[in-house]
């Protein structure tokens, strides 16, 4: 028996050495779980986001300190001593008065709690749960007339107010209090030593080059509702500041801060555990020297427009560079004159506002001439025009003579495209014919054209891209639109992906980021990224290229850039309607001026596109029609000529 008892003994003294050995073993572990269920940590309140840069390291946005008060509850504070604290603040800061609300909650905590508002019969009633105790607070505040609150002076009505931001949220985080407070108050606040009373800088945008680009960047500010969820299990808090638009919403990740972390300390007081960082930096592909000339020509021009006739609905023009190679995106530019002279950015136009380019499209509607065969290369037409069932006469906007495919892209043949456009329906052209063209006719068209990036998301950094708008009508009149660029309709940003994909034979993503840093190490660096190859071979291709040439040395792109440029690009006039008296309704016949090109044509560094809607009546003269896009292109390829030339 002594022996069992032995044994039984000698075995808890093994399994009791065991825990205790483990329990030492594992000390920082059971520490940690200690910690967790006792120790309270909160974050900073804010942390500086990262910079965006221009391409040579140019600061365009940064963050400014704001001084800002906050109340941190002191432990065990009563709220009479809180109303102390409260009229001490006001008596110094320059902030709103309370609300009458603000005003019956300040009342009833020097007043007793407002116990002699209610009567017994009351007070039994609740004993009773036949009324709750929020009927008791809103008998309170109902009884609380103008009169008792009458000796309520300036400080007294200011105190209110600070006393409700005091106790607004959980009882241990900062509360703000008022931010942007004059450096003089600020220093009377810190110097009076007020209880749980701190100042500190929190962090808003400045933006160094005034609205240029502003609206790219986007906007930051509080979480969104609807998108509370999605940002809470990724670790924010509500009251956190998170980019809501364009280039703060795409790179929130890299941009955003990481606050200060405190310990709450059994007196409610803090210690700093961990220092805030900087969010990571965000450097653009844009060149701000090239963006800020780009706007400077947009004016220009558009204020000369007023010595040009018909030019009465020439409000605002838009103007693209790319390195074509790489898809990045140099200066992205969208101006609007007001009416009262002032200027409106509307850049992102560039991305959400679609056009009808017209001939512009011409590079990529005869690739599909090339791709089915339906081109002689070397041929030589009469240019003229064709003539549907029931449908009026097309033309090109002169009779142009003897005319192959270089000299149709050239001088602009619309003839040229509509037998393409009749050939791929099986036809030959003759006077009055049907076509009985079908989805499918439309659908080659528009895979060609997609290929090319025009109908598509180019993927650009940027959320909210759309695309332009898809005819649904099949008819047979319509397939010769879409064939000429006057049908659908495309975005300014899906212009430039189809002028860089003519260029290089690869459809690029389109992109604004060039590289995001943490001071000098690179955290994220910009690749080009192939969303297809153009559906087409480097042999056709190459034909494209060389009556692209020609459109600019001897067609009808000669007067938008210097002939010693060695430039490829495309011309285009459209249709389009002006809403000239603001009822939602377009009622005026406009005329709008498309360009897209690159340079050098052999070895492309630079491409270039330029869209003005609305330039001309649709009876304005050619000269007109053309003025708004040609004028801006030739400054702007001679300005990147020169930078190129050193």
């Amino acid at each position: 028996m002594k022996k069992i008892l032995y044994g039984v003994l000698i075995a808890i003294f093994i399994i009791l050495g065991a825990k205790i050995f483990f329990i030492k073993s594992n000390a920082i572990y059971y520490k940690e779980k200690l910690e967790e269920r006792t120790l309270v940590y909160i974050n900073g309140n804010s942390a500086p986001r990262g910079r965006i840069l221009d391409t040579n390291g140019k600061v365009l946005v940064d963050n400014i300190g704001v001084k800002t008060i906050y109340y941190n509850k002191v432990k065990d504070i009563s709220s009479i001593e809180e109303i102390s604290i409260a009229q001490k603040l006001a008596s110094i800061i320059t902030i709103n008065e309370g609300t009458l609300e603000d005003l019956k909650n300040y009342w009833l905590i020097q007043n007793d709690n407002g116990k002699n508002l209610i009567t017994t019969d009351e007070y039994k009633l609740l004993e009773e749960r036949k009324i709750t105790n929020a009927d008791i607070e809103s008998l309170k505040k109902e009884r609380i007339t103008e009169e008792m609150l009458a000796d309520y002076d300036i400080i007294d009505k200011k105190a209110a107010y600070i006393y409700n931001l005091m106790n607004e949220g959980y009882i241990y985080t900062k509360k703000e209090i008022l931010k942007g407070i004059s450096e003089e108050e600020f220093a009377k606040v810190i110097e009076s030593n007020i209880p749980g009373i701190t100042g500190e800088l929190s962090w808003e945008r400045i933006y160094l080059y005034g609205d240029t680009l502003k609206n790219i960047f986007g906007s930051i500010g509080n979480i969104p509702k609807e998108d509370k969820e999605i940002y809470l299990n990724a670790g924010y808090e509500l009251t956190d500041i998170v980019g809501l638009s364009y280039l703060e919403m795409e790179y929130e990740e890299y941009l955003k801060g990481t606050k200060a972390k405190y310990l709450v300390n059994s007196d409610n007081t803090l210690t700093l555990i961990e220092e805030e960082q900087k969010g990571n930096d965000l450097v653009l592909s844009i060149d701000i020297d090239i963006q800020l000339k780009v706007e400077e020509i947009i004016k220009e021009k558009i204020l000369l427009g007023d010595s040009y006739p018909n030019t009465d609905y020439y409000k605002d023009s838009y103007a693209l560079i790319s390195d074509p190679n790489t898809g990045n995106i140099i200066a992205i530019s969208g101006l609007r004159r007001n009416d009262d002279g002032t200027w409106s950015d509307i850049s992102l136009n560039t991305i959400n506002k679609s056009f009808t380019i017209g001939s512009a499209v011409k590079g990529a509607t005869i690739a599909v001439g090339y791709k089915y065969d339906l081109i002689d290369m070397n041929k030589y037409i009469t240019d003229g025009c064709v003539k549907l069932y029931l449908v009026p006469q097309k033309c090109s906007f002169k009779n142009l003579g003897k005319i192959n495919d270089l000299k149709a892209l050239a001088m602009s043949s619309n003839y040229y495209q509509y037998l393409i456009a009749i050939g791929l329906t099986g036809n030959i052209y003759k006077p009055n014919m049907k076509l009985n063209a079908t989805e499918e006719h439309f659908n080659i068209y528009r895979n060609m054209l997609a290929s090319f990036g025009l109908g598509v998301e180019t993927g650009i950094d940027l959320p909210g891209e759309t695309t332009g708008i898809i005819g649904k009508t099949i008819a047979d009149d319509l397939l010769l639109n879409l064939a000429i660029g006057q049908y659908d309709t495309y975005t300014p940003i899906e212009v430039l992906q189809y002028i860089n994909s003519l260029a290089t034979g690869n459809r690029i993503k389109l992109s604004l980021m060039k590289e995001i840093k943490n001071k000098d190490e690179i955290i994220l660096k910009s690749q080009p990224e192939i969303l297809n190859q153009v559906d087409l071979s480097e042999e056709y291709l190459n034909r494209i290229r060389e009556g692209l040439k020609l459109v600019l040395s001897e067609g009808t792109g000669r007067i938008y850039v210097n002939r010693n440029l060695n430039a490829a690009g495309k011309t285009g006039t459209s249709e389009s309607f002006y809403d000239s008296d603001n009822d939602g309704k377009v009622d005026v016949a406009t005329i709008t001026s498309t360009f897209a090109g690159y340079f050098p044509s052999d070895d492309p560094k630079y491409s270039v596109v330029v869209i003005t809607p609305n330039i001309s009546h649709n009876n304005g003269s050619n000269d007109t029609m053309y003025y708004g896009a040609s004028k801006i292109t030739k400054d702007i390829t001679n300005y990147l000529n020169e930078l190129y030339k050193n």
